[in-house]
């Protein structure tokens, strides 16, 4: 029991410490006066200090505040506080790319797939529907910084409703979460290169080795203000490769006989539509807005944490109008056999143009997640040294080898779990469904609501809400775990998936 109350009182004191950071008057600059607080040490007062603004007040002018950040001897981290400046320049702007990277890319692939199981009416909503609900809990998730600056993963947001477990717990979800999403992307490099070279003589695992080469030097630079550069080409190349295949399956459509009245599309889910293949293809759009899971991990370097807001709207439009027109047009133009990932959909020549401008973003928005994961581990692994800031010759050996490893781990991921949609639907099932949904509500109801829920129809609404997006997060956490797993067993038992690491390039066919 002493040990519980004490961990209690240890949890209150980071969350006090948190919100008093933007309360203190005048505010103590540096993040090791959160800690001081936490661990009831005195915070070091800073001469000279302008009196306290509002998180309204600040602009990118006043990112470092003209305040000294006070030394760290009682922790043993000395004044390493000028290596930790380069991981404090990313804007709204940038922010919004490197969201961009995380999240349009594998995502919007699918979304014909699912389309065509869902039908296009429900397709529609749910593309609408769930993007929307995605911006709240984005909006929500940033609040949570907003209120303690500390938190710089997930993980750490999570430790402030559920203590060192839920710290731990989500830890661990997130770095399995994202080396398996950099899997997916070895798995689609590998269908890339077979498509582009077209010739099925070459073994498919070179295809997967080379791949994961490209994704490991892509993932190479460890702050996300350098990375969101390679960020515009990643974009360009996917609405480039998107517009092609649109095109493309458009043309062809049209030429085809009977042309656009004889494609197979329906308003509803076709009558042979199973129970688990429809919810998994639902989880394909989840998985199309989950770039909530990277929030904290980007808005960790933001000079202008507010301008968060404006990031996750611009996103989620932009998700919005791309997952839904490349949906609606590619099965309007295709129907009932439209693959996944769509650019199969489009005939040969094309689809080999397709991959070869759809490269860049494969590789790119693949290798964003190694870095996420890697900055992860390495700040665990070396909380008090600078070999976290990545700055001196044994930090970099360190960050090589690591994302070294978490790309190899990916690599045999890929190879060992090759089947496409059902790996995005375990990956949706079992991670966003927490990251997107149900945390996020949590998070509301112990973090920002104020007042009784029931108090004042602000409170009403908003606790209905979030009961509601909690609610959504637990069914696709279990029936969609229900639905992929059903659908791998499907796979397996009809002879459509191909052996694990296996040479044979006709295999990646599509």
């Amino acid at each position: 029991m002493a040990a519980t109350n004490e961990h209690r009182g240890s949890l209150a004191r980071v969350q006090q410490a948190s919100r008093a950071y933007w309360s203190s008057e005048p505010r103590a600059g540096s993040w090791s006066n959160i800690r001081r607080a936490s661990a009831d040490l005195p915070v070091a007062p800073i001469a000279g200090a302008a009196p306290r603004r509002s998180l309204g007040a600040l602009s990118g002018q006043d990112k470092y505040d003209g305040e000294k950040p006070a030394s760290d001897e009682e922790f043993g981290v000395g004044d390493i506080h000028e290596g930790e400046e380069k991981y404090h320049r990313l804007g709204w702007k940038k922010l919004t790319v490197c969201l961009i990277v995380e999240a349009i890319a594998l995502g919007s692939l699918s979304i014909p797939g699912a389309f065509a199981v869902l039908g296009m009416a429900p397709g529609v909503i749910l593309s609408i529907g769930l993007g929307l609900v995605a911006i709240y809990t984005s909006y929500v998730v940033g609040q949570v910084r907003m209120r303690h600056p500390h938190v710089a993963h997930y993980a750490d947001a999570v430790q402030l409703i559920w203590g060192t477990f839920g710290y731990e717990l989500a830890g661990a979800m997130f770095a399995v979460f994202l080396i398996l999403i950099t899997g997916s992307h070895v798995l689609t490099g590998t269908i890339a290169w077979i498509r582009i070279v077209d010739d099925t003589a070459i073994c498919a695992l070179a295809w997967g080795i080379i791949s994961a080469v490209i994704l490991f030097i892509v993932a190479l630079p460890p702050t996300f203000a350098e990375f969101a550069i390679l960020g515009y080409v990643d974009f360009v190349s996917i609405i480039i490769a998107i517009l092609i295949t649109i095109i493309a399956t458009g043309v062809e459509a049209h030429s085809a006989p009977g042309g656009l009245s004889g494609v197979d599309w329906s308003v509803w889910p076709p009558p042979t539509t199973t129970f688990y293949q429809a919810f998994l293809a639902t989880t394909n759009i989840i998985f199309a807005y989950s770039f909530a899971v990277c929030q904290y991990s980007f808005m960790a370097e933001m000079h202008t944490p507010k301008d968060y807001v404006k990031s996750i709207w611009a996103l989620g439009l932009i998700e919005m109008f791309i997952y839904t027109v490349t949906g609606a047009l590619v099965y309007a133009f295709v129907g009932s056999t439209v693959k996944s990932p769509a650019l199969l959909s489009a005939g040969p020549v094309v689809s080999r143009i397709a991959f070869g401008i759809a490269l860049p973003v494969i590789f790119i928005s693949g290798s964003i997640n190694s870095t996420v994961v890697g900055r992860y581990i390495l700040n665990r692994a070396f909380p008090k040294s600078e070999i976290r800031l990545i700055h001196t010759k044994a930090g970099w050996l360190t960050w090589l080898a690591l994302i070294a490893t978490i790309t190899l781990v990916a690599w045999v991921i890929a190879e060992a779990i090759p089947f496409f949609s059902a790996l995005l639907g375990i990956i949706s099932s079992l991670f966003i469904s927490g990251f997107t949904f149900y945390f996020p509500a949590l998070f509301w109801f112990q973090l920002i609501k104020e007042g009784k829920w029931y108090v004042g129809w602000k409170n009403i609404c908003l606790s209905v809400l979030n009961g509601l997006v909690f609610c959504i997060g637990l069914i696709t956490l279990g029936c969609g775990t229900y639905a992929s797993v059903e659908d791998i067993v499907s796979s397996y038992a009809s002879g459509s998936v191909r052996g694990s690491f296996t040479c044979d390039a006709t295999a990646y066919g599509g």
